[in-house]
């Protein structure tokens, strides 16, 4: 007779029904692994890819400034946060923890917890990924603009008038650089 398990939502499983299911795939960084599957999930769960607390804060109080932005634009490279489209301005807001800030007092702490090589490994490669990033947006004429979630806690009014100064300056400056790359002879 054939063994059976219980899967979590109670159905009960055979040996035959387990090994005929798809293995999960676990978060791997050169070998590394998650501590377990079960904390991989959960931390997959929580971890949210937009529509954070900080990037909501960020988007109220520019579109209370009457700016308007769009966000998380698929089809600029790092899927930025907000983006104003005619200043080519992307602006990604980035978690202290996981973009790395502090990265050598990070790196240390990180060194003497749980799974160490794991987690020290994948906040470099974010901080790698995000200095890729920024540099291919600037290679294709964008201005990225990266924020701490913790500065824009302690000062989002300082930080949202050096943002509206920026893209009422460069977003006229688009316009007619626009314009100016227009084949005469079409007309509108």
């Amino acid at each position: 007779m054939a063994k059976t398990k219980t899967h979590q939502n109670g159905e009960s499983l055979s040996n035959d029904d387990a090994s005929q299911r798809r293995p999960r795939a676990t978060p791997s960084f050169a070998g590394l692994s998650a501590s377990s599957a079960a904390s991989s999930r959960v931390g997959k769960a929580v971890s949210r890819k937009r529509d954070t607390a900080p990037e909501l804060l960020l988007r109220r109080a520019l579109h209370k400034r009457g700016l308007r932005f769009r966000v998380n634009v698929n089809s600029l490279a790092g899927r930025p946060d907000v983006v104003f489209t005619r200043a080519a301005l992307a602006i990604f807001v980035d978690g202290d923890f996981w973009h790395g800030r502090d990265l050598d007092v990070r790196l240390a702490k990180l060194g003497s917890g749980h799974n160490a090589p794991y987690w020290t490994q994948k906040i470099q490669a974010n901080v790698a990924r995000d200095a890729r990033v920024s540099e291919l947006l600037a290679q294709q004429g964008w201005r990225a603009l990266r924020l701490w979630e913790s500065d824009l806690k302690r000062s989002l009014s300082t930080i949202v008038d050096d943002i509206e100064a920026y893209v009422r300056a460069h977003r006229s400056s688009a316009r007619r650089l626009y314009l100016t790359l227009e084949k005469p002879g079409l007309e509108r």
